[in-house]
């Protein structure tokens, strides 16, 4: 009996060292969106993410519909975040979700990408308002803490992706300790050679750095173009004073053969 408990625990303590993280742009509510709809993909995505079980999942661009849904599908998760149009429950959210079982949440906040962070506001020649949330989380088997940030750059503005990615590194350098374990989640709207990208990759681990343009998996944005293969990578992880375990781009289809969403879904196993 003894024995069997020592594994056991031992087991415990090598999993509970051990993180997985999803980054996944889900495609906002548009009715417009044909055989597309969310209604028509939601389910598929609520599947994935309980298939997996990450400790941390970052989603972009969710309106409130669509996280009361997701909210009555993933038991395990609680989330933080906000709708970034009047920091409430108006406009997309970049919420960050956490298994509640596993992690408690000490402090949360969303920023917004602009020269005015701490207000509602629409950043440099952005074509409207962007926000970054964040948590900082205690792990309930032993107690390591752990910031997670997810954001959504935007799609237009150079200067606003340049300059977001500089808030971001120096909201990151203010709120946390250099010893301290970061993750970062979000869609970038950016390749991997561009500058804002090249900036994060110098303070952050980027997973998928090693990832080739010829690689069937390196694209992150399908465009609902079934059979195709992408070749943008726009959406990352990054992380900081983790071991990488292993760090993926995942195709989700519906059951009828569609994509889940426009992007493709980015897992990361992380280790303290």
């Amino acid at each position: 009996m003894r024995i069997f408990l020592f594994i056991y625990f031992l087991l415990t303590s090598l999993v509970s060292d051990e993180i997985k993280v999803i980054s996944y742009n889900i495609r906002y509510n548009n009715p417009n969106d044909g055989k597309d709809i969310w209604e028509n993909r939601r389910n598929t995505i609520v599947d994935f993410v309980n298939k997996e079980s990450p400790d941390f999942l970052g989603l972009q661009e969710v309106n409130h519909s669509q996280l009361l849904f997701l909210n009555s599908k993933l038991s395990n998760y609680s989330f933080v975040g906000v709708g970034r149009d009047d920091g409430k429950t108006k406009g997309e959210y970049s919420p960050v979700y956490y298994n509640k079982y596993l992690f408690e949440l000490i402090k949360s906040d969303t920023f917004w990408l602009s020269s005015t962070p701490s207000k509602i506001s629409i950043g440099w020649d952005a074509s409207m308002e962007r926000i970054c949330t964040y948590g900082l989380f205690k792990s309930k088997a032993n107690d390591k803490v752990i910031w997670v940030f997810n954001t959504h750059f935007d799609h237009i503005g150079d200067k606003a992706r340049e300059q977001s990615a500089d808030l971001i590194i120096s909201m990151i350098n203010k709120l946390t300790k250099p010893e301290d374990h970061i993750i970062i989640t979000g869609d970038f709207n950016l390749s991997d050679n561009s500058k804002p990208i090249v900036n994060l990759q110098s303070n952050f681990n980027d997973t998928n750095k090693f990832l080739k343009k010829t690689d069937k998996t390196y694209g992150t944005f399908n465009n609902f173009k079934l059979n195709f293969i992408s070749k943008n990578r726009i959406d990352y992880i990054f992380e900081k004073n983790f071991k990488l375990l292993d760090s993926r781009h995942v195709f989700v289809k519906t059951p009828e053969g569609r994509w889940a969403s426009d992007h493709n879904p980015i897992i990361a196993k992380l280790k303290f």
